[in-house]
């Protein structure tokens, strides 16, 4: 008796084994009774029929990315290296669809994502295909999105990772940008020449300006130096010719102290005989203003 107790527990957990199964979070098994598609069950504990039905796939519900990597021409005739990726999942709706309708969906997402790429990466240039690869991977999710669709799969997300050139087309892109730079430097450095010419040539300008007014300033304050004198030598009752006469002679004496104390060496021929030689210098200063005066 007991060991009939014991066959039949045992026959009892056989049957339980075989009747109850799990279904782990973000899974989705498929049932099938008798080869024939049966139903989809998720997330828990469940039942099946011994011998009639069986687990006949187990789904992953979590999402999936797929890496594209293919060569092909942008519209200004540069080959490049696309790398795409896109994020995938079966759709909960259409679990059965996509395990029976589609039997490599990996092999089939990778040829819709290649022919989508192929078909936009032509139409832009190589500068556009980098200013514009979210654009590009919007339109490929878009259309690859819209044909695995059809199978029970939703396209999440698609990323443009890399655009890649040839070597020899990134020496050439570096050597144009090298040269821009270079134009762009050379033109800095003209203008910042043309502000130093204009600013030296505005500072010598006020320079000369100053030393005008300096010069004049200092003409005058002689000029008014000598009225002066002229007047003080009047008053103390010297006719006009002694009075010129005093005013050049000193003028005279000037211009001499200036020679001699000038640091640049100069040779001076004066008359012989100094003051007695000084009449001849007078004679010929008056003869000179004369002169002027006459023409």
């Amino acid at each position: 008796m007991a060991i009939a107790l014991v066959v039949i527990a045992v026959l009892v957990i056989i049957v339980l084994v075989c009747t109850a199964y799990v279904v782990p979070q973000q899974q989705a098994y498929i049932i099938e009774r008798f080869g024939k598609f049966h139903a989809v069950k998720f997330a828990g504990i469940h039942c099946k029929l011994p011998l009639i039905d069986r687990i006949a796939m187990k789904t992953n519900m979590r999402v999936s990315q797929l890496n594209v990597k293919i060569e092909t021409k942008t519209l200004d005739n540069v080959f490049v290296e696309i790398v795409a990726s896109t994020q995938y999942r079966v759709n909960a709706e259409n679990v059965a669809k996509a395990y029976y309708e589609l039997r490599d969906p990996q092999g089939q997402l990778r040829s819709y994502m290649e022919d989508a790429l192929r078909s936009a990466i032509p139409t832009l240039t190589l500068d556009d295909a980098f200013a514009r690869k979210d654009d590009v991977a919007a339109d490929v999710q878009q259309t690859v999105g819209n044909e695995m669709a059809r199978f029970g799969f939703t396209v999440v997300k698609t990323l443009i990772t890399s655009i890649d050139p040839s070597p020899q087309v990134k020496t050439a892109m570096d050597s144009i940008n090298a040269a821009q730079r270079e134009k762009e430097a050379t033109r800095q450095r003209a203008e910042a020449m043309r502000i130093q010419i204009e600013t030296q040539a505005a500072a010598e300008a006020e320079k000369v300006r100053l030393q005008g007014e300096g010069q004049a300033n200092y003409r005058r304050e002689i000029a008014n130096g000598i009225v002066d004198q002229i007047k003080s030598l009047q008053e103390v009752g010297m006719d006009i010719n002694a009075v010129n006469n005093v005013v050049l002679f000193n003028q005279y004496l000037d211009v001499l102290r200036s020679l001699s104390e000038s640091n640049n060496a100069k040779t001076v021929v004066l008359p012989a005989s100094t003051p007695g030689g000084y009449s001849e210098v007078f004679d010929q200063m008056t003869k000179a203003m004369v002169t002027s005066q006459e023409s």
